[in-house]
């Protein structure tokens, strides 16, 4: 061996026991960890019942776009002569899939406020099904929702293209599913599911808000919808629109929990970009139009135009 080969060597095992000593190191590091998963001050979830899991929600999420959109999601070739069989499977381990999350997310509330005996295994069944029974329900409000996007967007060129490659879709998508875990009283997983929708496309829409048909989100991006939010049919809103509550004290969670603070969209309004609406009591009419960057904490009557005045532009 040359004087570089030996140098090259030695570094090499130089390198390796420094390696060795820094890992002999975790066993103390970890058990730190372990013991501060005690602090109350902290946030941990050490238990022998599971609560859902993150990446089980994402494939429920994917399970109920290839069931709401068929052929659209799926890997496999979808053709008449398979549907049935192809379908039928995909039902049957989105039910599976779907019922063991309730079941956790309901169990973890009984515990969590150790409430009396919810029989939460039955229960996350019985919810699932009732989830897959409105499916059709559902197919057909988000028809309207990707044919309303196509009826006001010039851009788009298919019904095709939409449902592929539009953030507002996906977003309403998931958001419709949630809401109906909502509605039928599930904990947690409705808001695992829209804050995973949130994190893919940008848009904010609490699964308690209530949204009719026809509704359309523009390009999507920083759009927030509270959870007490009402928005009637056939409204359209833009990126970075806002529908919030009005400033809250440090105390407002236990205050304001379960009470309206978000706004009400009637029937046929256009909300543009930037727009910020708050408050529980704020009601926009139906047809009006709200322009960009209008920051708005009153009701507007029916069949009116708010608008910022035009700033004046200064050239250099």
């Amino acid at each position: 061996m040359d004087e570089s080969a030996a140098k090259g060597y030695d570094a090499c095992k130089l390198d390796a026991a420094t390696a060795a000593s820094h890992r002999r190191k975790l066993a103390a590091v970890a058990e730190t960890i372990i013991g501060h998963c005690d602090d109350e001050q902290c946030f941990t979830h050490i238990d022998y019942e599971p609560i859902p899991s993150e990446g089980y929600v994402a494939e429920v999420i994917a399970g109920f776009r290839e069931i709401l959109f068929p052929g659209f999601y799926s890997r496999e070739k979808l053709d008449p002569v398979n549907l049935k069989y192809t379908v039928g499977q995909k039902v049957s381990v989105l039910y599976d899939l779907l019922a063991e999350q309730i079941t956790h997310s309901v169990r973890h509330e009984c515990f969590r406020h150790d409430l009396p005996c919810a029989e939460c295994e039955e229960k996350g069944h019985t919810i699932a099904l009732k989830v897959l029974e409105s499916i059709p329900e559902l197919r057909r409000i988000l028809a309207t929702d990707v044919r309303a996007v196509y009826d006001g967007d010039p851009a788009a060129k298919s019904y095709d293209e939409i449902i592929f490659s539009y953030p507002g879709i996906h977003a309403i998508t998931v958001y419709r599913v949630a809401h109906r875990l909502f509605e039928l009283d599930v904990p947690l997983l409705p808001r695992i599911m829209t804050e995973a929708a949130h994190s893919a496309t940008g848009i904010d829409i609490h699964p308690g808000a209530s949204i009719g048909e026809r509704f359309v989100i523009d390009h999507g991006t920083g759009v927030v919808i509270g959870e007490t939010t009402e928005i009637g049919r056939n409204v359209r809103i833009y990126q970075g629109v806002t529908l919030g509550a009005l400033s809250l004290p440090k105390d407002a969670g236990e205050k304001y929990r379960g009470k309206k603070r978000h706004p009400t969209i009637e029937d046929d309004v256009i909300v543009y970009s930037g727009a910020t609406i708050l408050g529980g009591n704020t009601v926009i009419g139906a047809r009006s139009i709200i322009g960009g960057n209008v920051w708005l904490t009153e009701s507007v009557p029916p069949d009116t135009k708010v608008l910022i005045k035009a700033p004046q532009l200064i050239y250099k």
